[in-house]
């Protein structure tokens, strides 16, 4: 049974058109959509999100040419650390626009988070994002943080690349993290699930359309089928324990659930929410309706729990 308070949230999210005298409830995204526009409509819109908290602090810095942060405890060794992986369909998104929403999963676990600007399609289609991704796992490496202090989380397009990054690793001989932490990934780019036409209706958050237009900006000439753009199609065996939340009302509600089944029958350790009634990526609305609260405070918990946060 879904709260009240979350209802009202949902309500208000489906209907937010209206609040600008918009008729149409959710744009679609089409090729004719201007990505430097929209880039910056989201831009803007990732700075409503308010400050960090007083007792969580950010600095910036650059591995080679790419853009990273860490936003941690205020005095926080970094013996330990959460690599997050920025969603945005692999178009948009930047370790900027999500550092109130890392902020979240860094004060409820008590560990560092490390975000990194991957390169982001059509500009620089696959593999970049993926070689971006190990290069900042990497660095995390070479600091001298154990793998086995390291989580990986990831939410939507963040969510799919930081599991193909698990893969990835795998194939290039480094060592696996201690766990993954992933919300609604999108785990499969040829756009396959039932869910994403099935669910279009009551999905009361991601654009119409912007997934197939996305996957083809990401995959390019790629065949969407590779593992390390698609975890979905790849060898499960021997990934770490992982952890997934997904809305029971989001069209990636299928990318999570067949996801899941696969590395289960693989041996994997892992364990799916699905939130009834819920939209894309919802635990990130911690603390404003139950729902939300509870599922932040799983998935920081499994957090401190494989950081060794002990």
């Amino acid at each position: 049974m879904t709260s009240l308070k979350s209802k009202l949230f949902i309500f208000l999210l489906r209907y937010r058109n209206l609040f600008k005298f918009q008729w149409q409830r959710k744009p679609e995204i089409t090729f004719d959509t201007s990505i430097p526009e929209l880039r910056d409509k989201t831009k803007k819109a990732g700075k409503l999100f308010g400050k960090l908290p007083k007792e969580i602090e950010h600095s910036a810095f650059h591995i080679g040419d790419m853009y990273a942060e860490w936003v941690m405890p205020s005095n926080a060794a970094k013996d330990k650390a959460i690599l997050y992986f920025h969603g945005g369909g692999y178009v948009l998104g930047s370790a900027e626009g999500h550092r109130t929403h890392i902020a979240k999963f860094v004060k409820g676990s008590n560990v560092p988070a490390m975000s990194f600007d991957y390169r982001l399609a059509p500009e620089h289609p696959y593999p970049a994002a993926l070689e971006d991704a190990l290069t900042a796992y990497r660095y995390l490496l070479d600091q001298g943080i154990e793998p086995a202090n390291i989580v990986f989380v990831g939410d939507s397009a963040g969510g799919g690349l930081c599991l193909a990054t698990l893969l990835a690793a795998r194939e290039n001989d480094l060592p696996i993290p201690a766990a993954a932490a992933v919300l609604s990934p999108w785990t499969d780019l040829k756009c396959t699930g039932d869910t994403l036409t099935s669910l279009q209706e009551v999905d009361a958050l991601t654009w119409t359309e912007s997934w197939h237009v996305f996957a083809k900006y990401y995959v390019a000439d790629s065949n969407p089928e590779l593992p390390t753009i698609s975890p979905l199609y790849g060898d499960l065996t021997g990934l770490p324990p992982i952890l997934i939340y997904v809305g029971g009302h989001e069209v990636l509600l299928d990318d999570s659930v067949r996801f899941a089944d696969k590395a289960r029958a693989a041996g994997v350790d892992i364990t799916l929410r699905i939130g009834e009634g819920m939209f894309h990526c919802y635990p990130v609305c911690a603390p404003m309706f139950p729902e939300a609260t509870a599922a932040m405070a799983e998935i920081c918990g499994f957090i401190a729990e494989y950081a060794k946060n002990k």
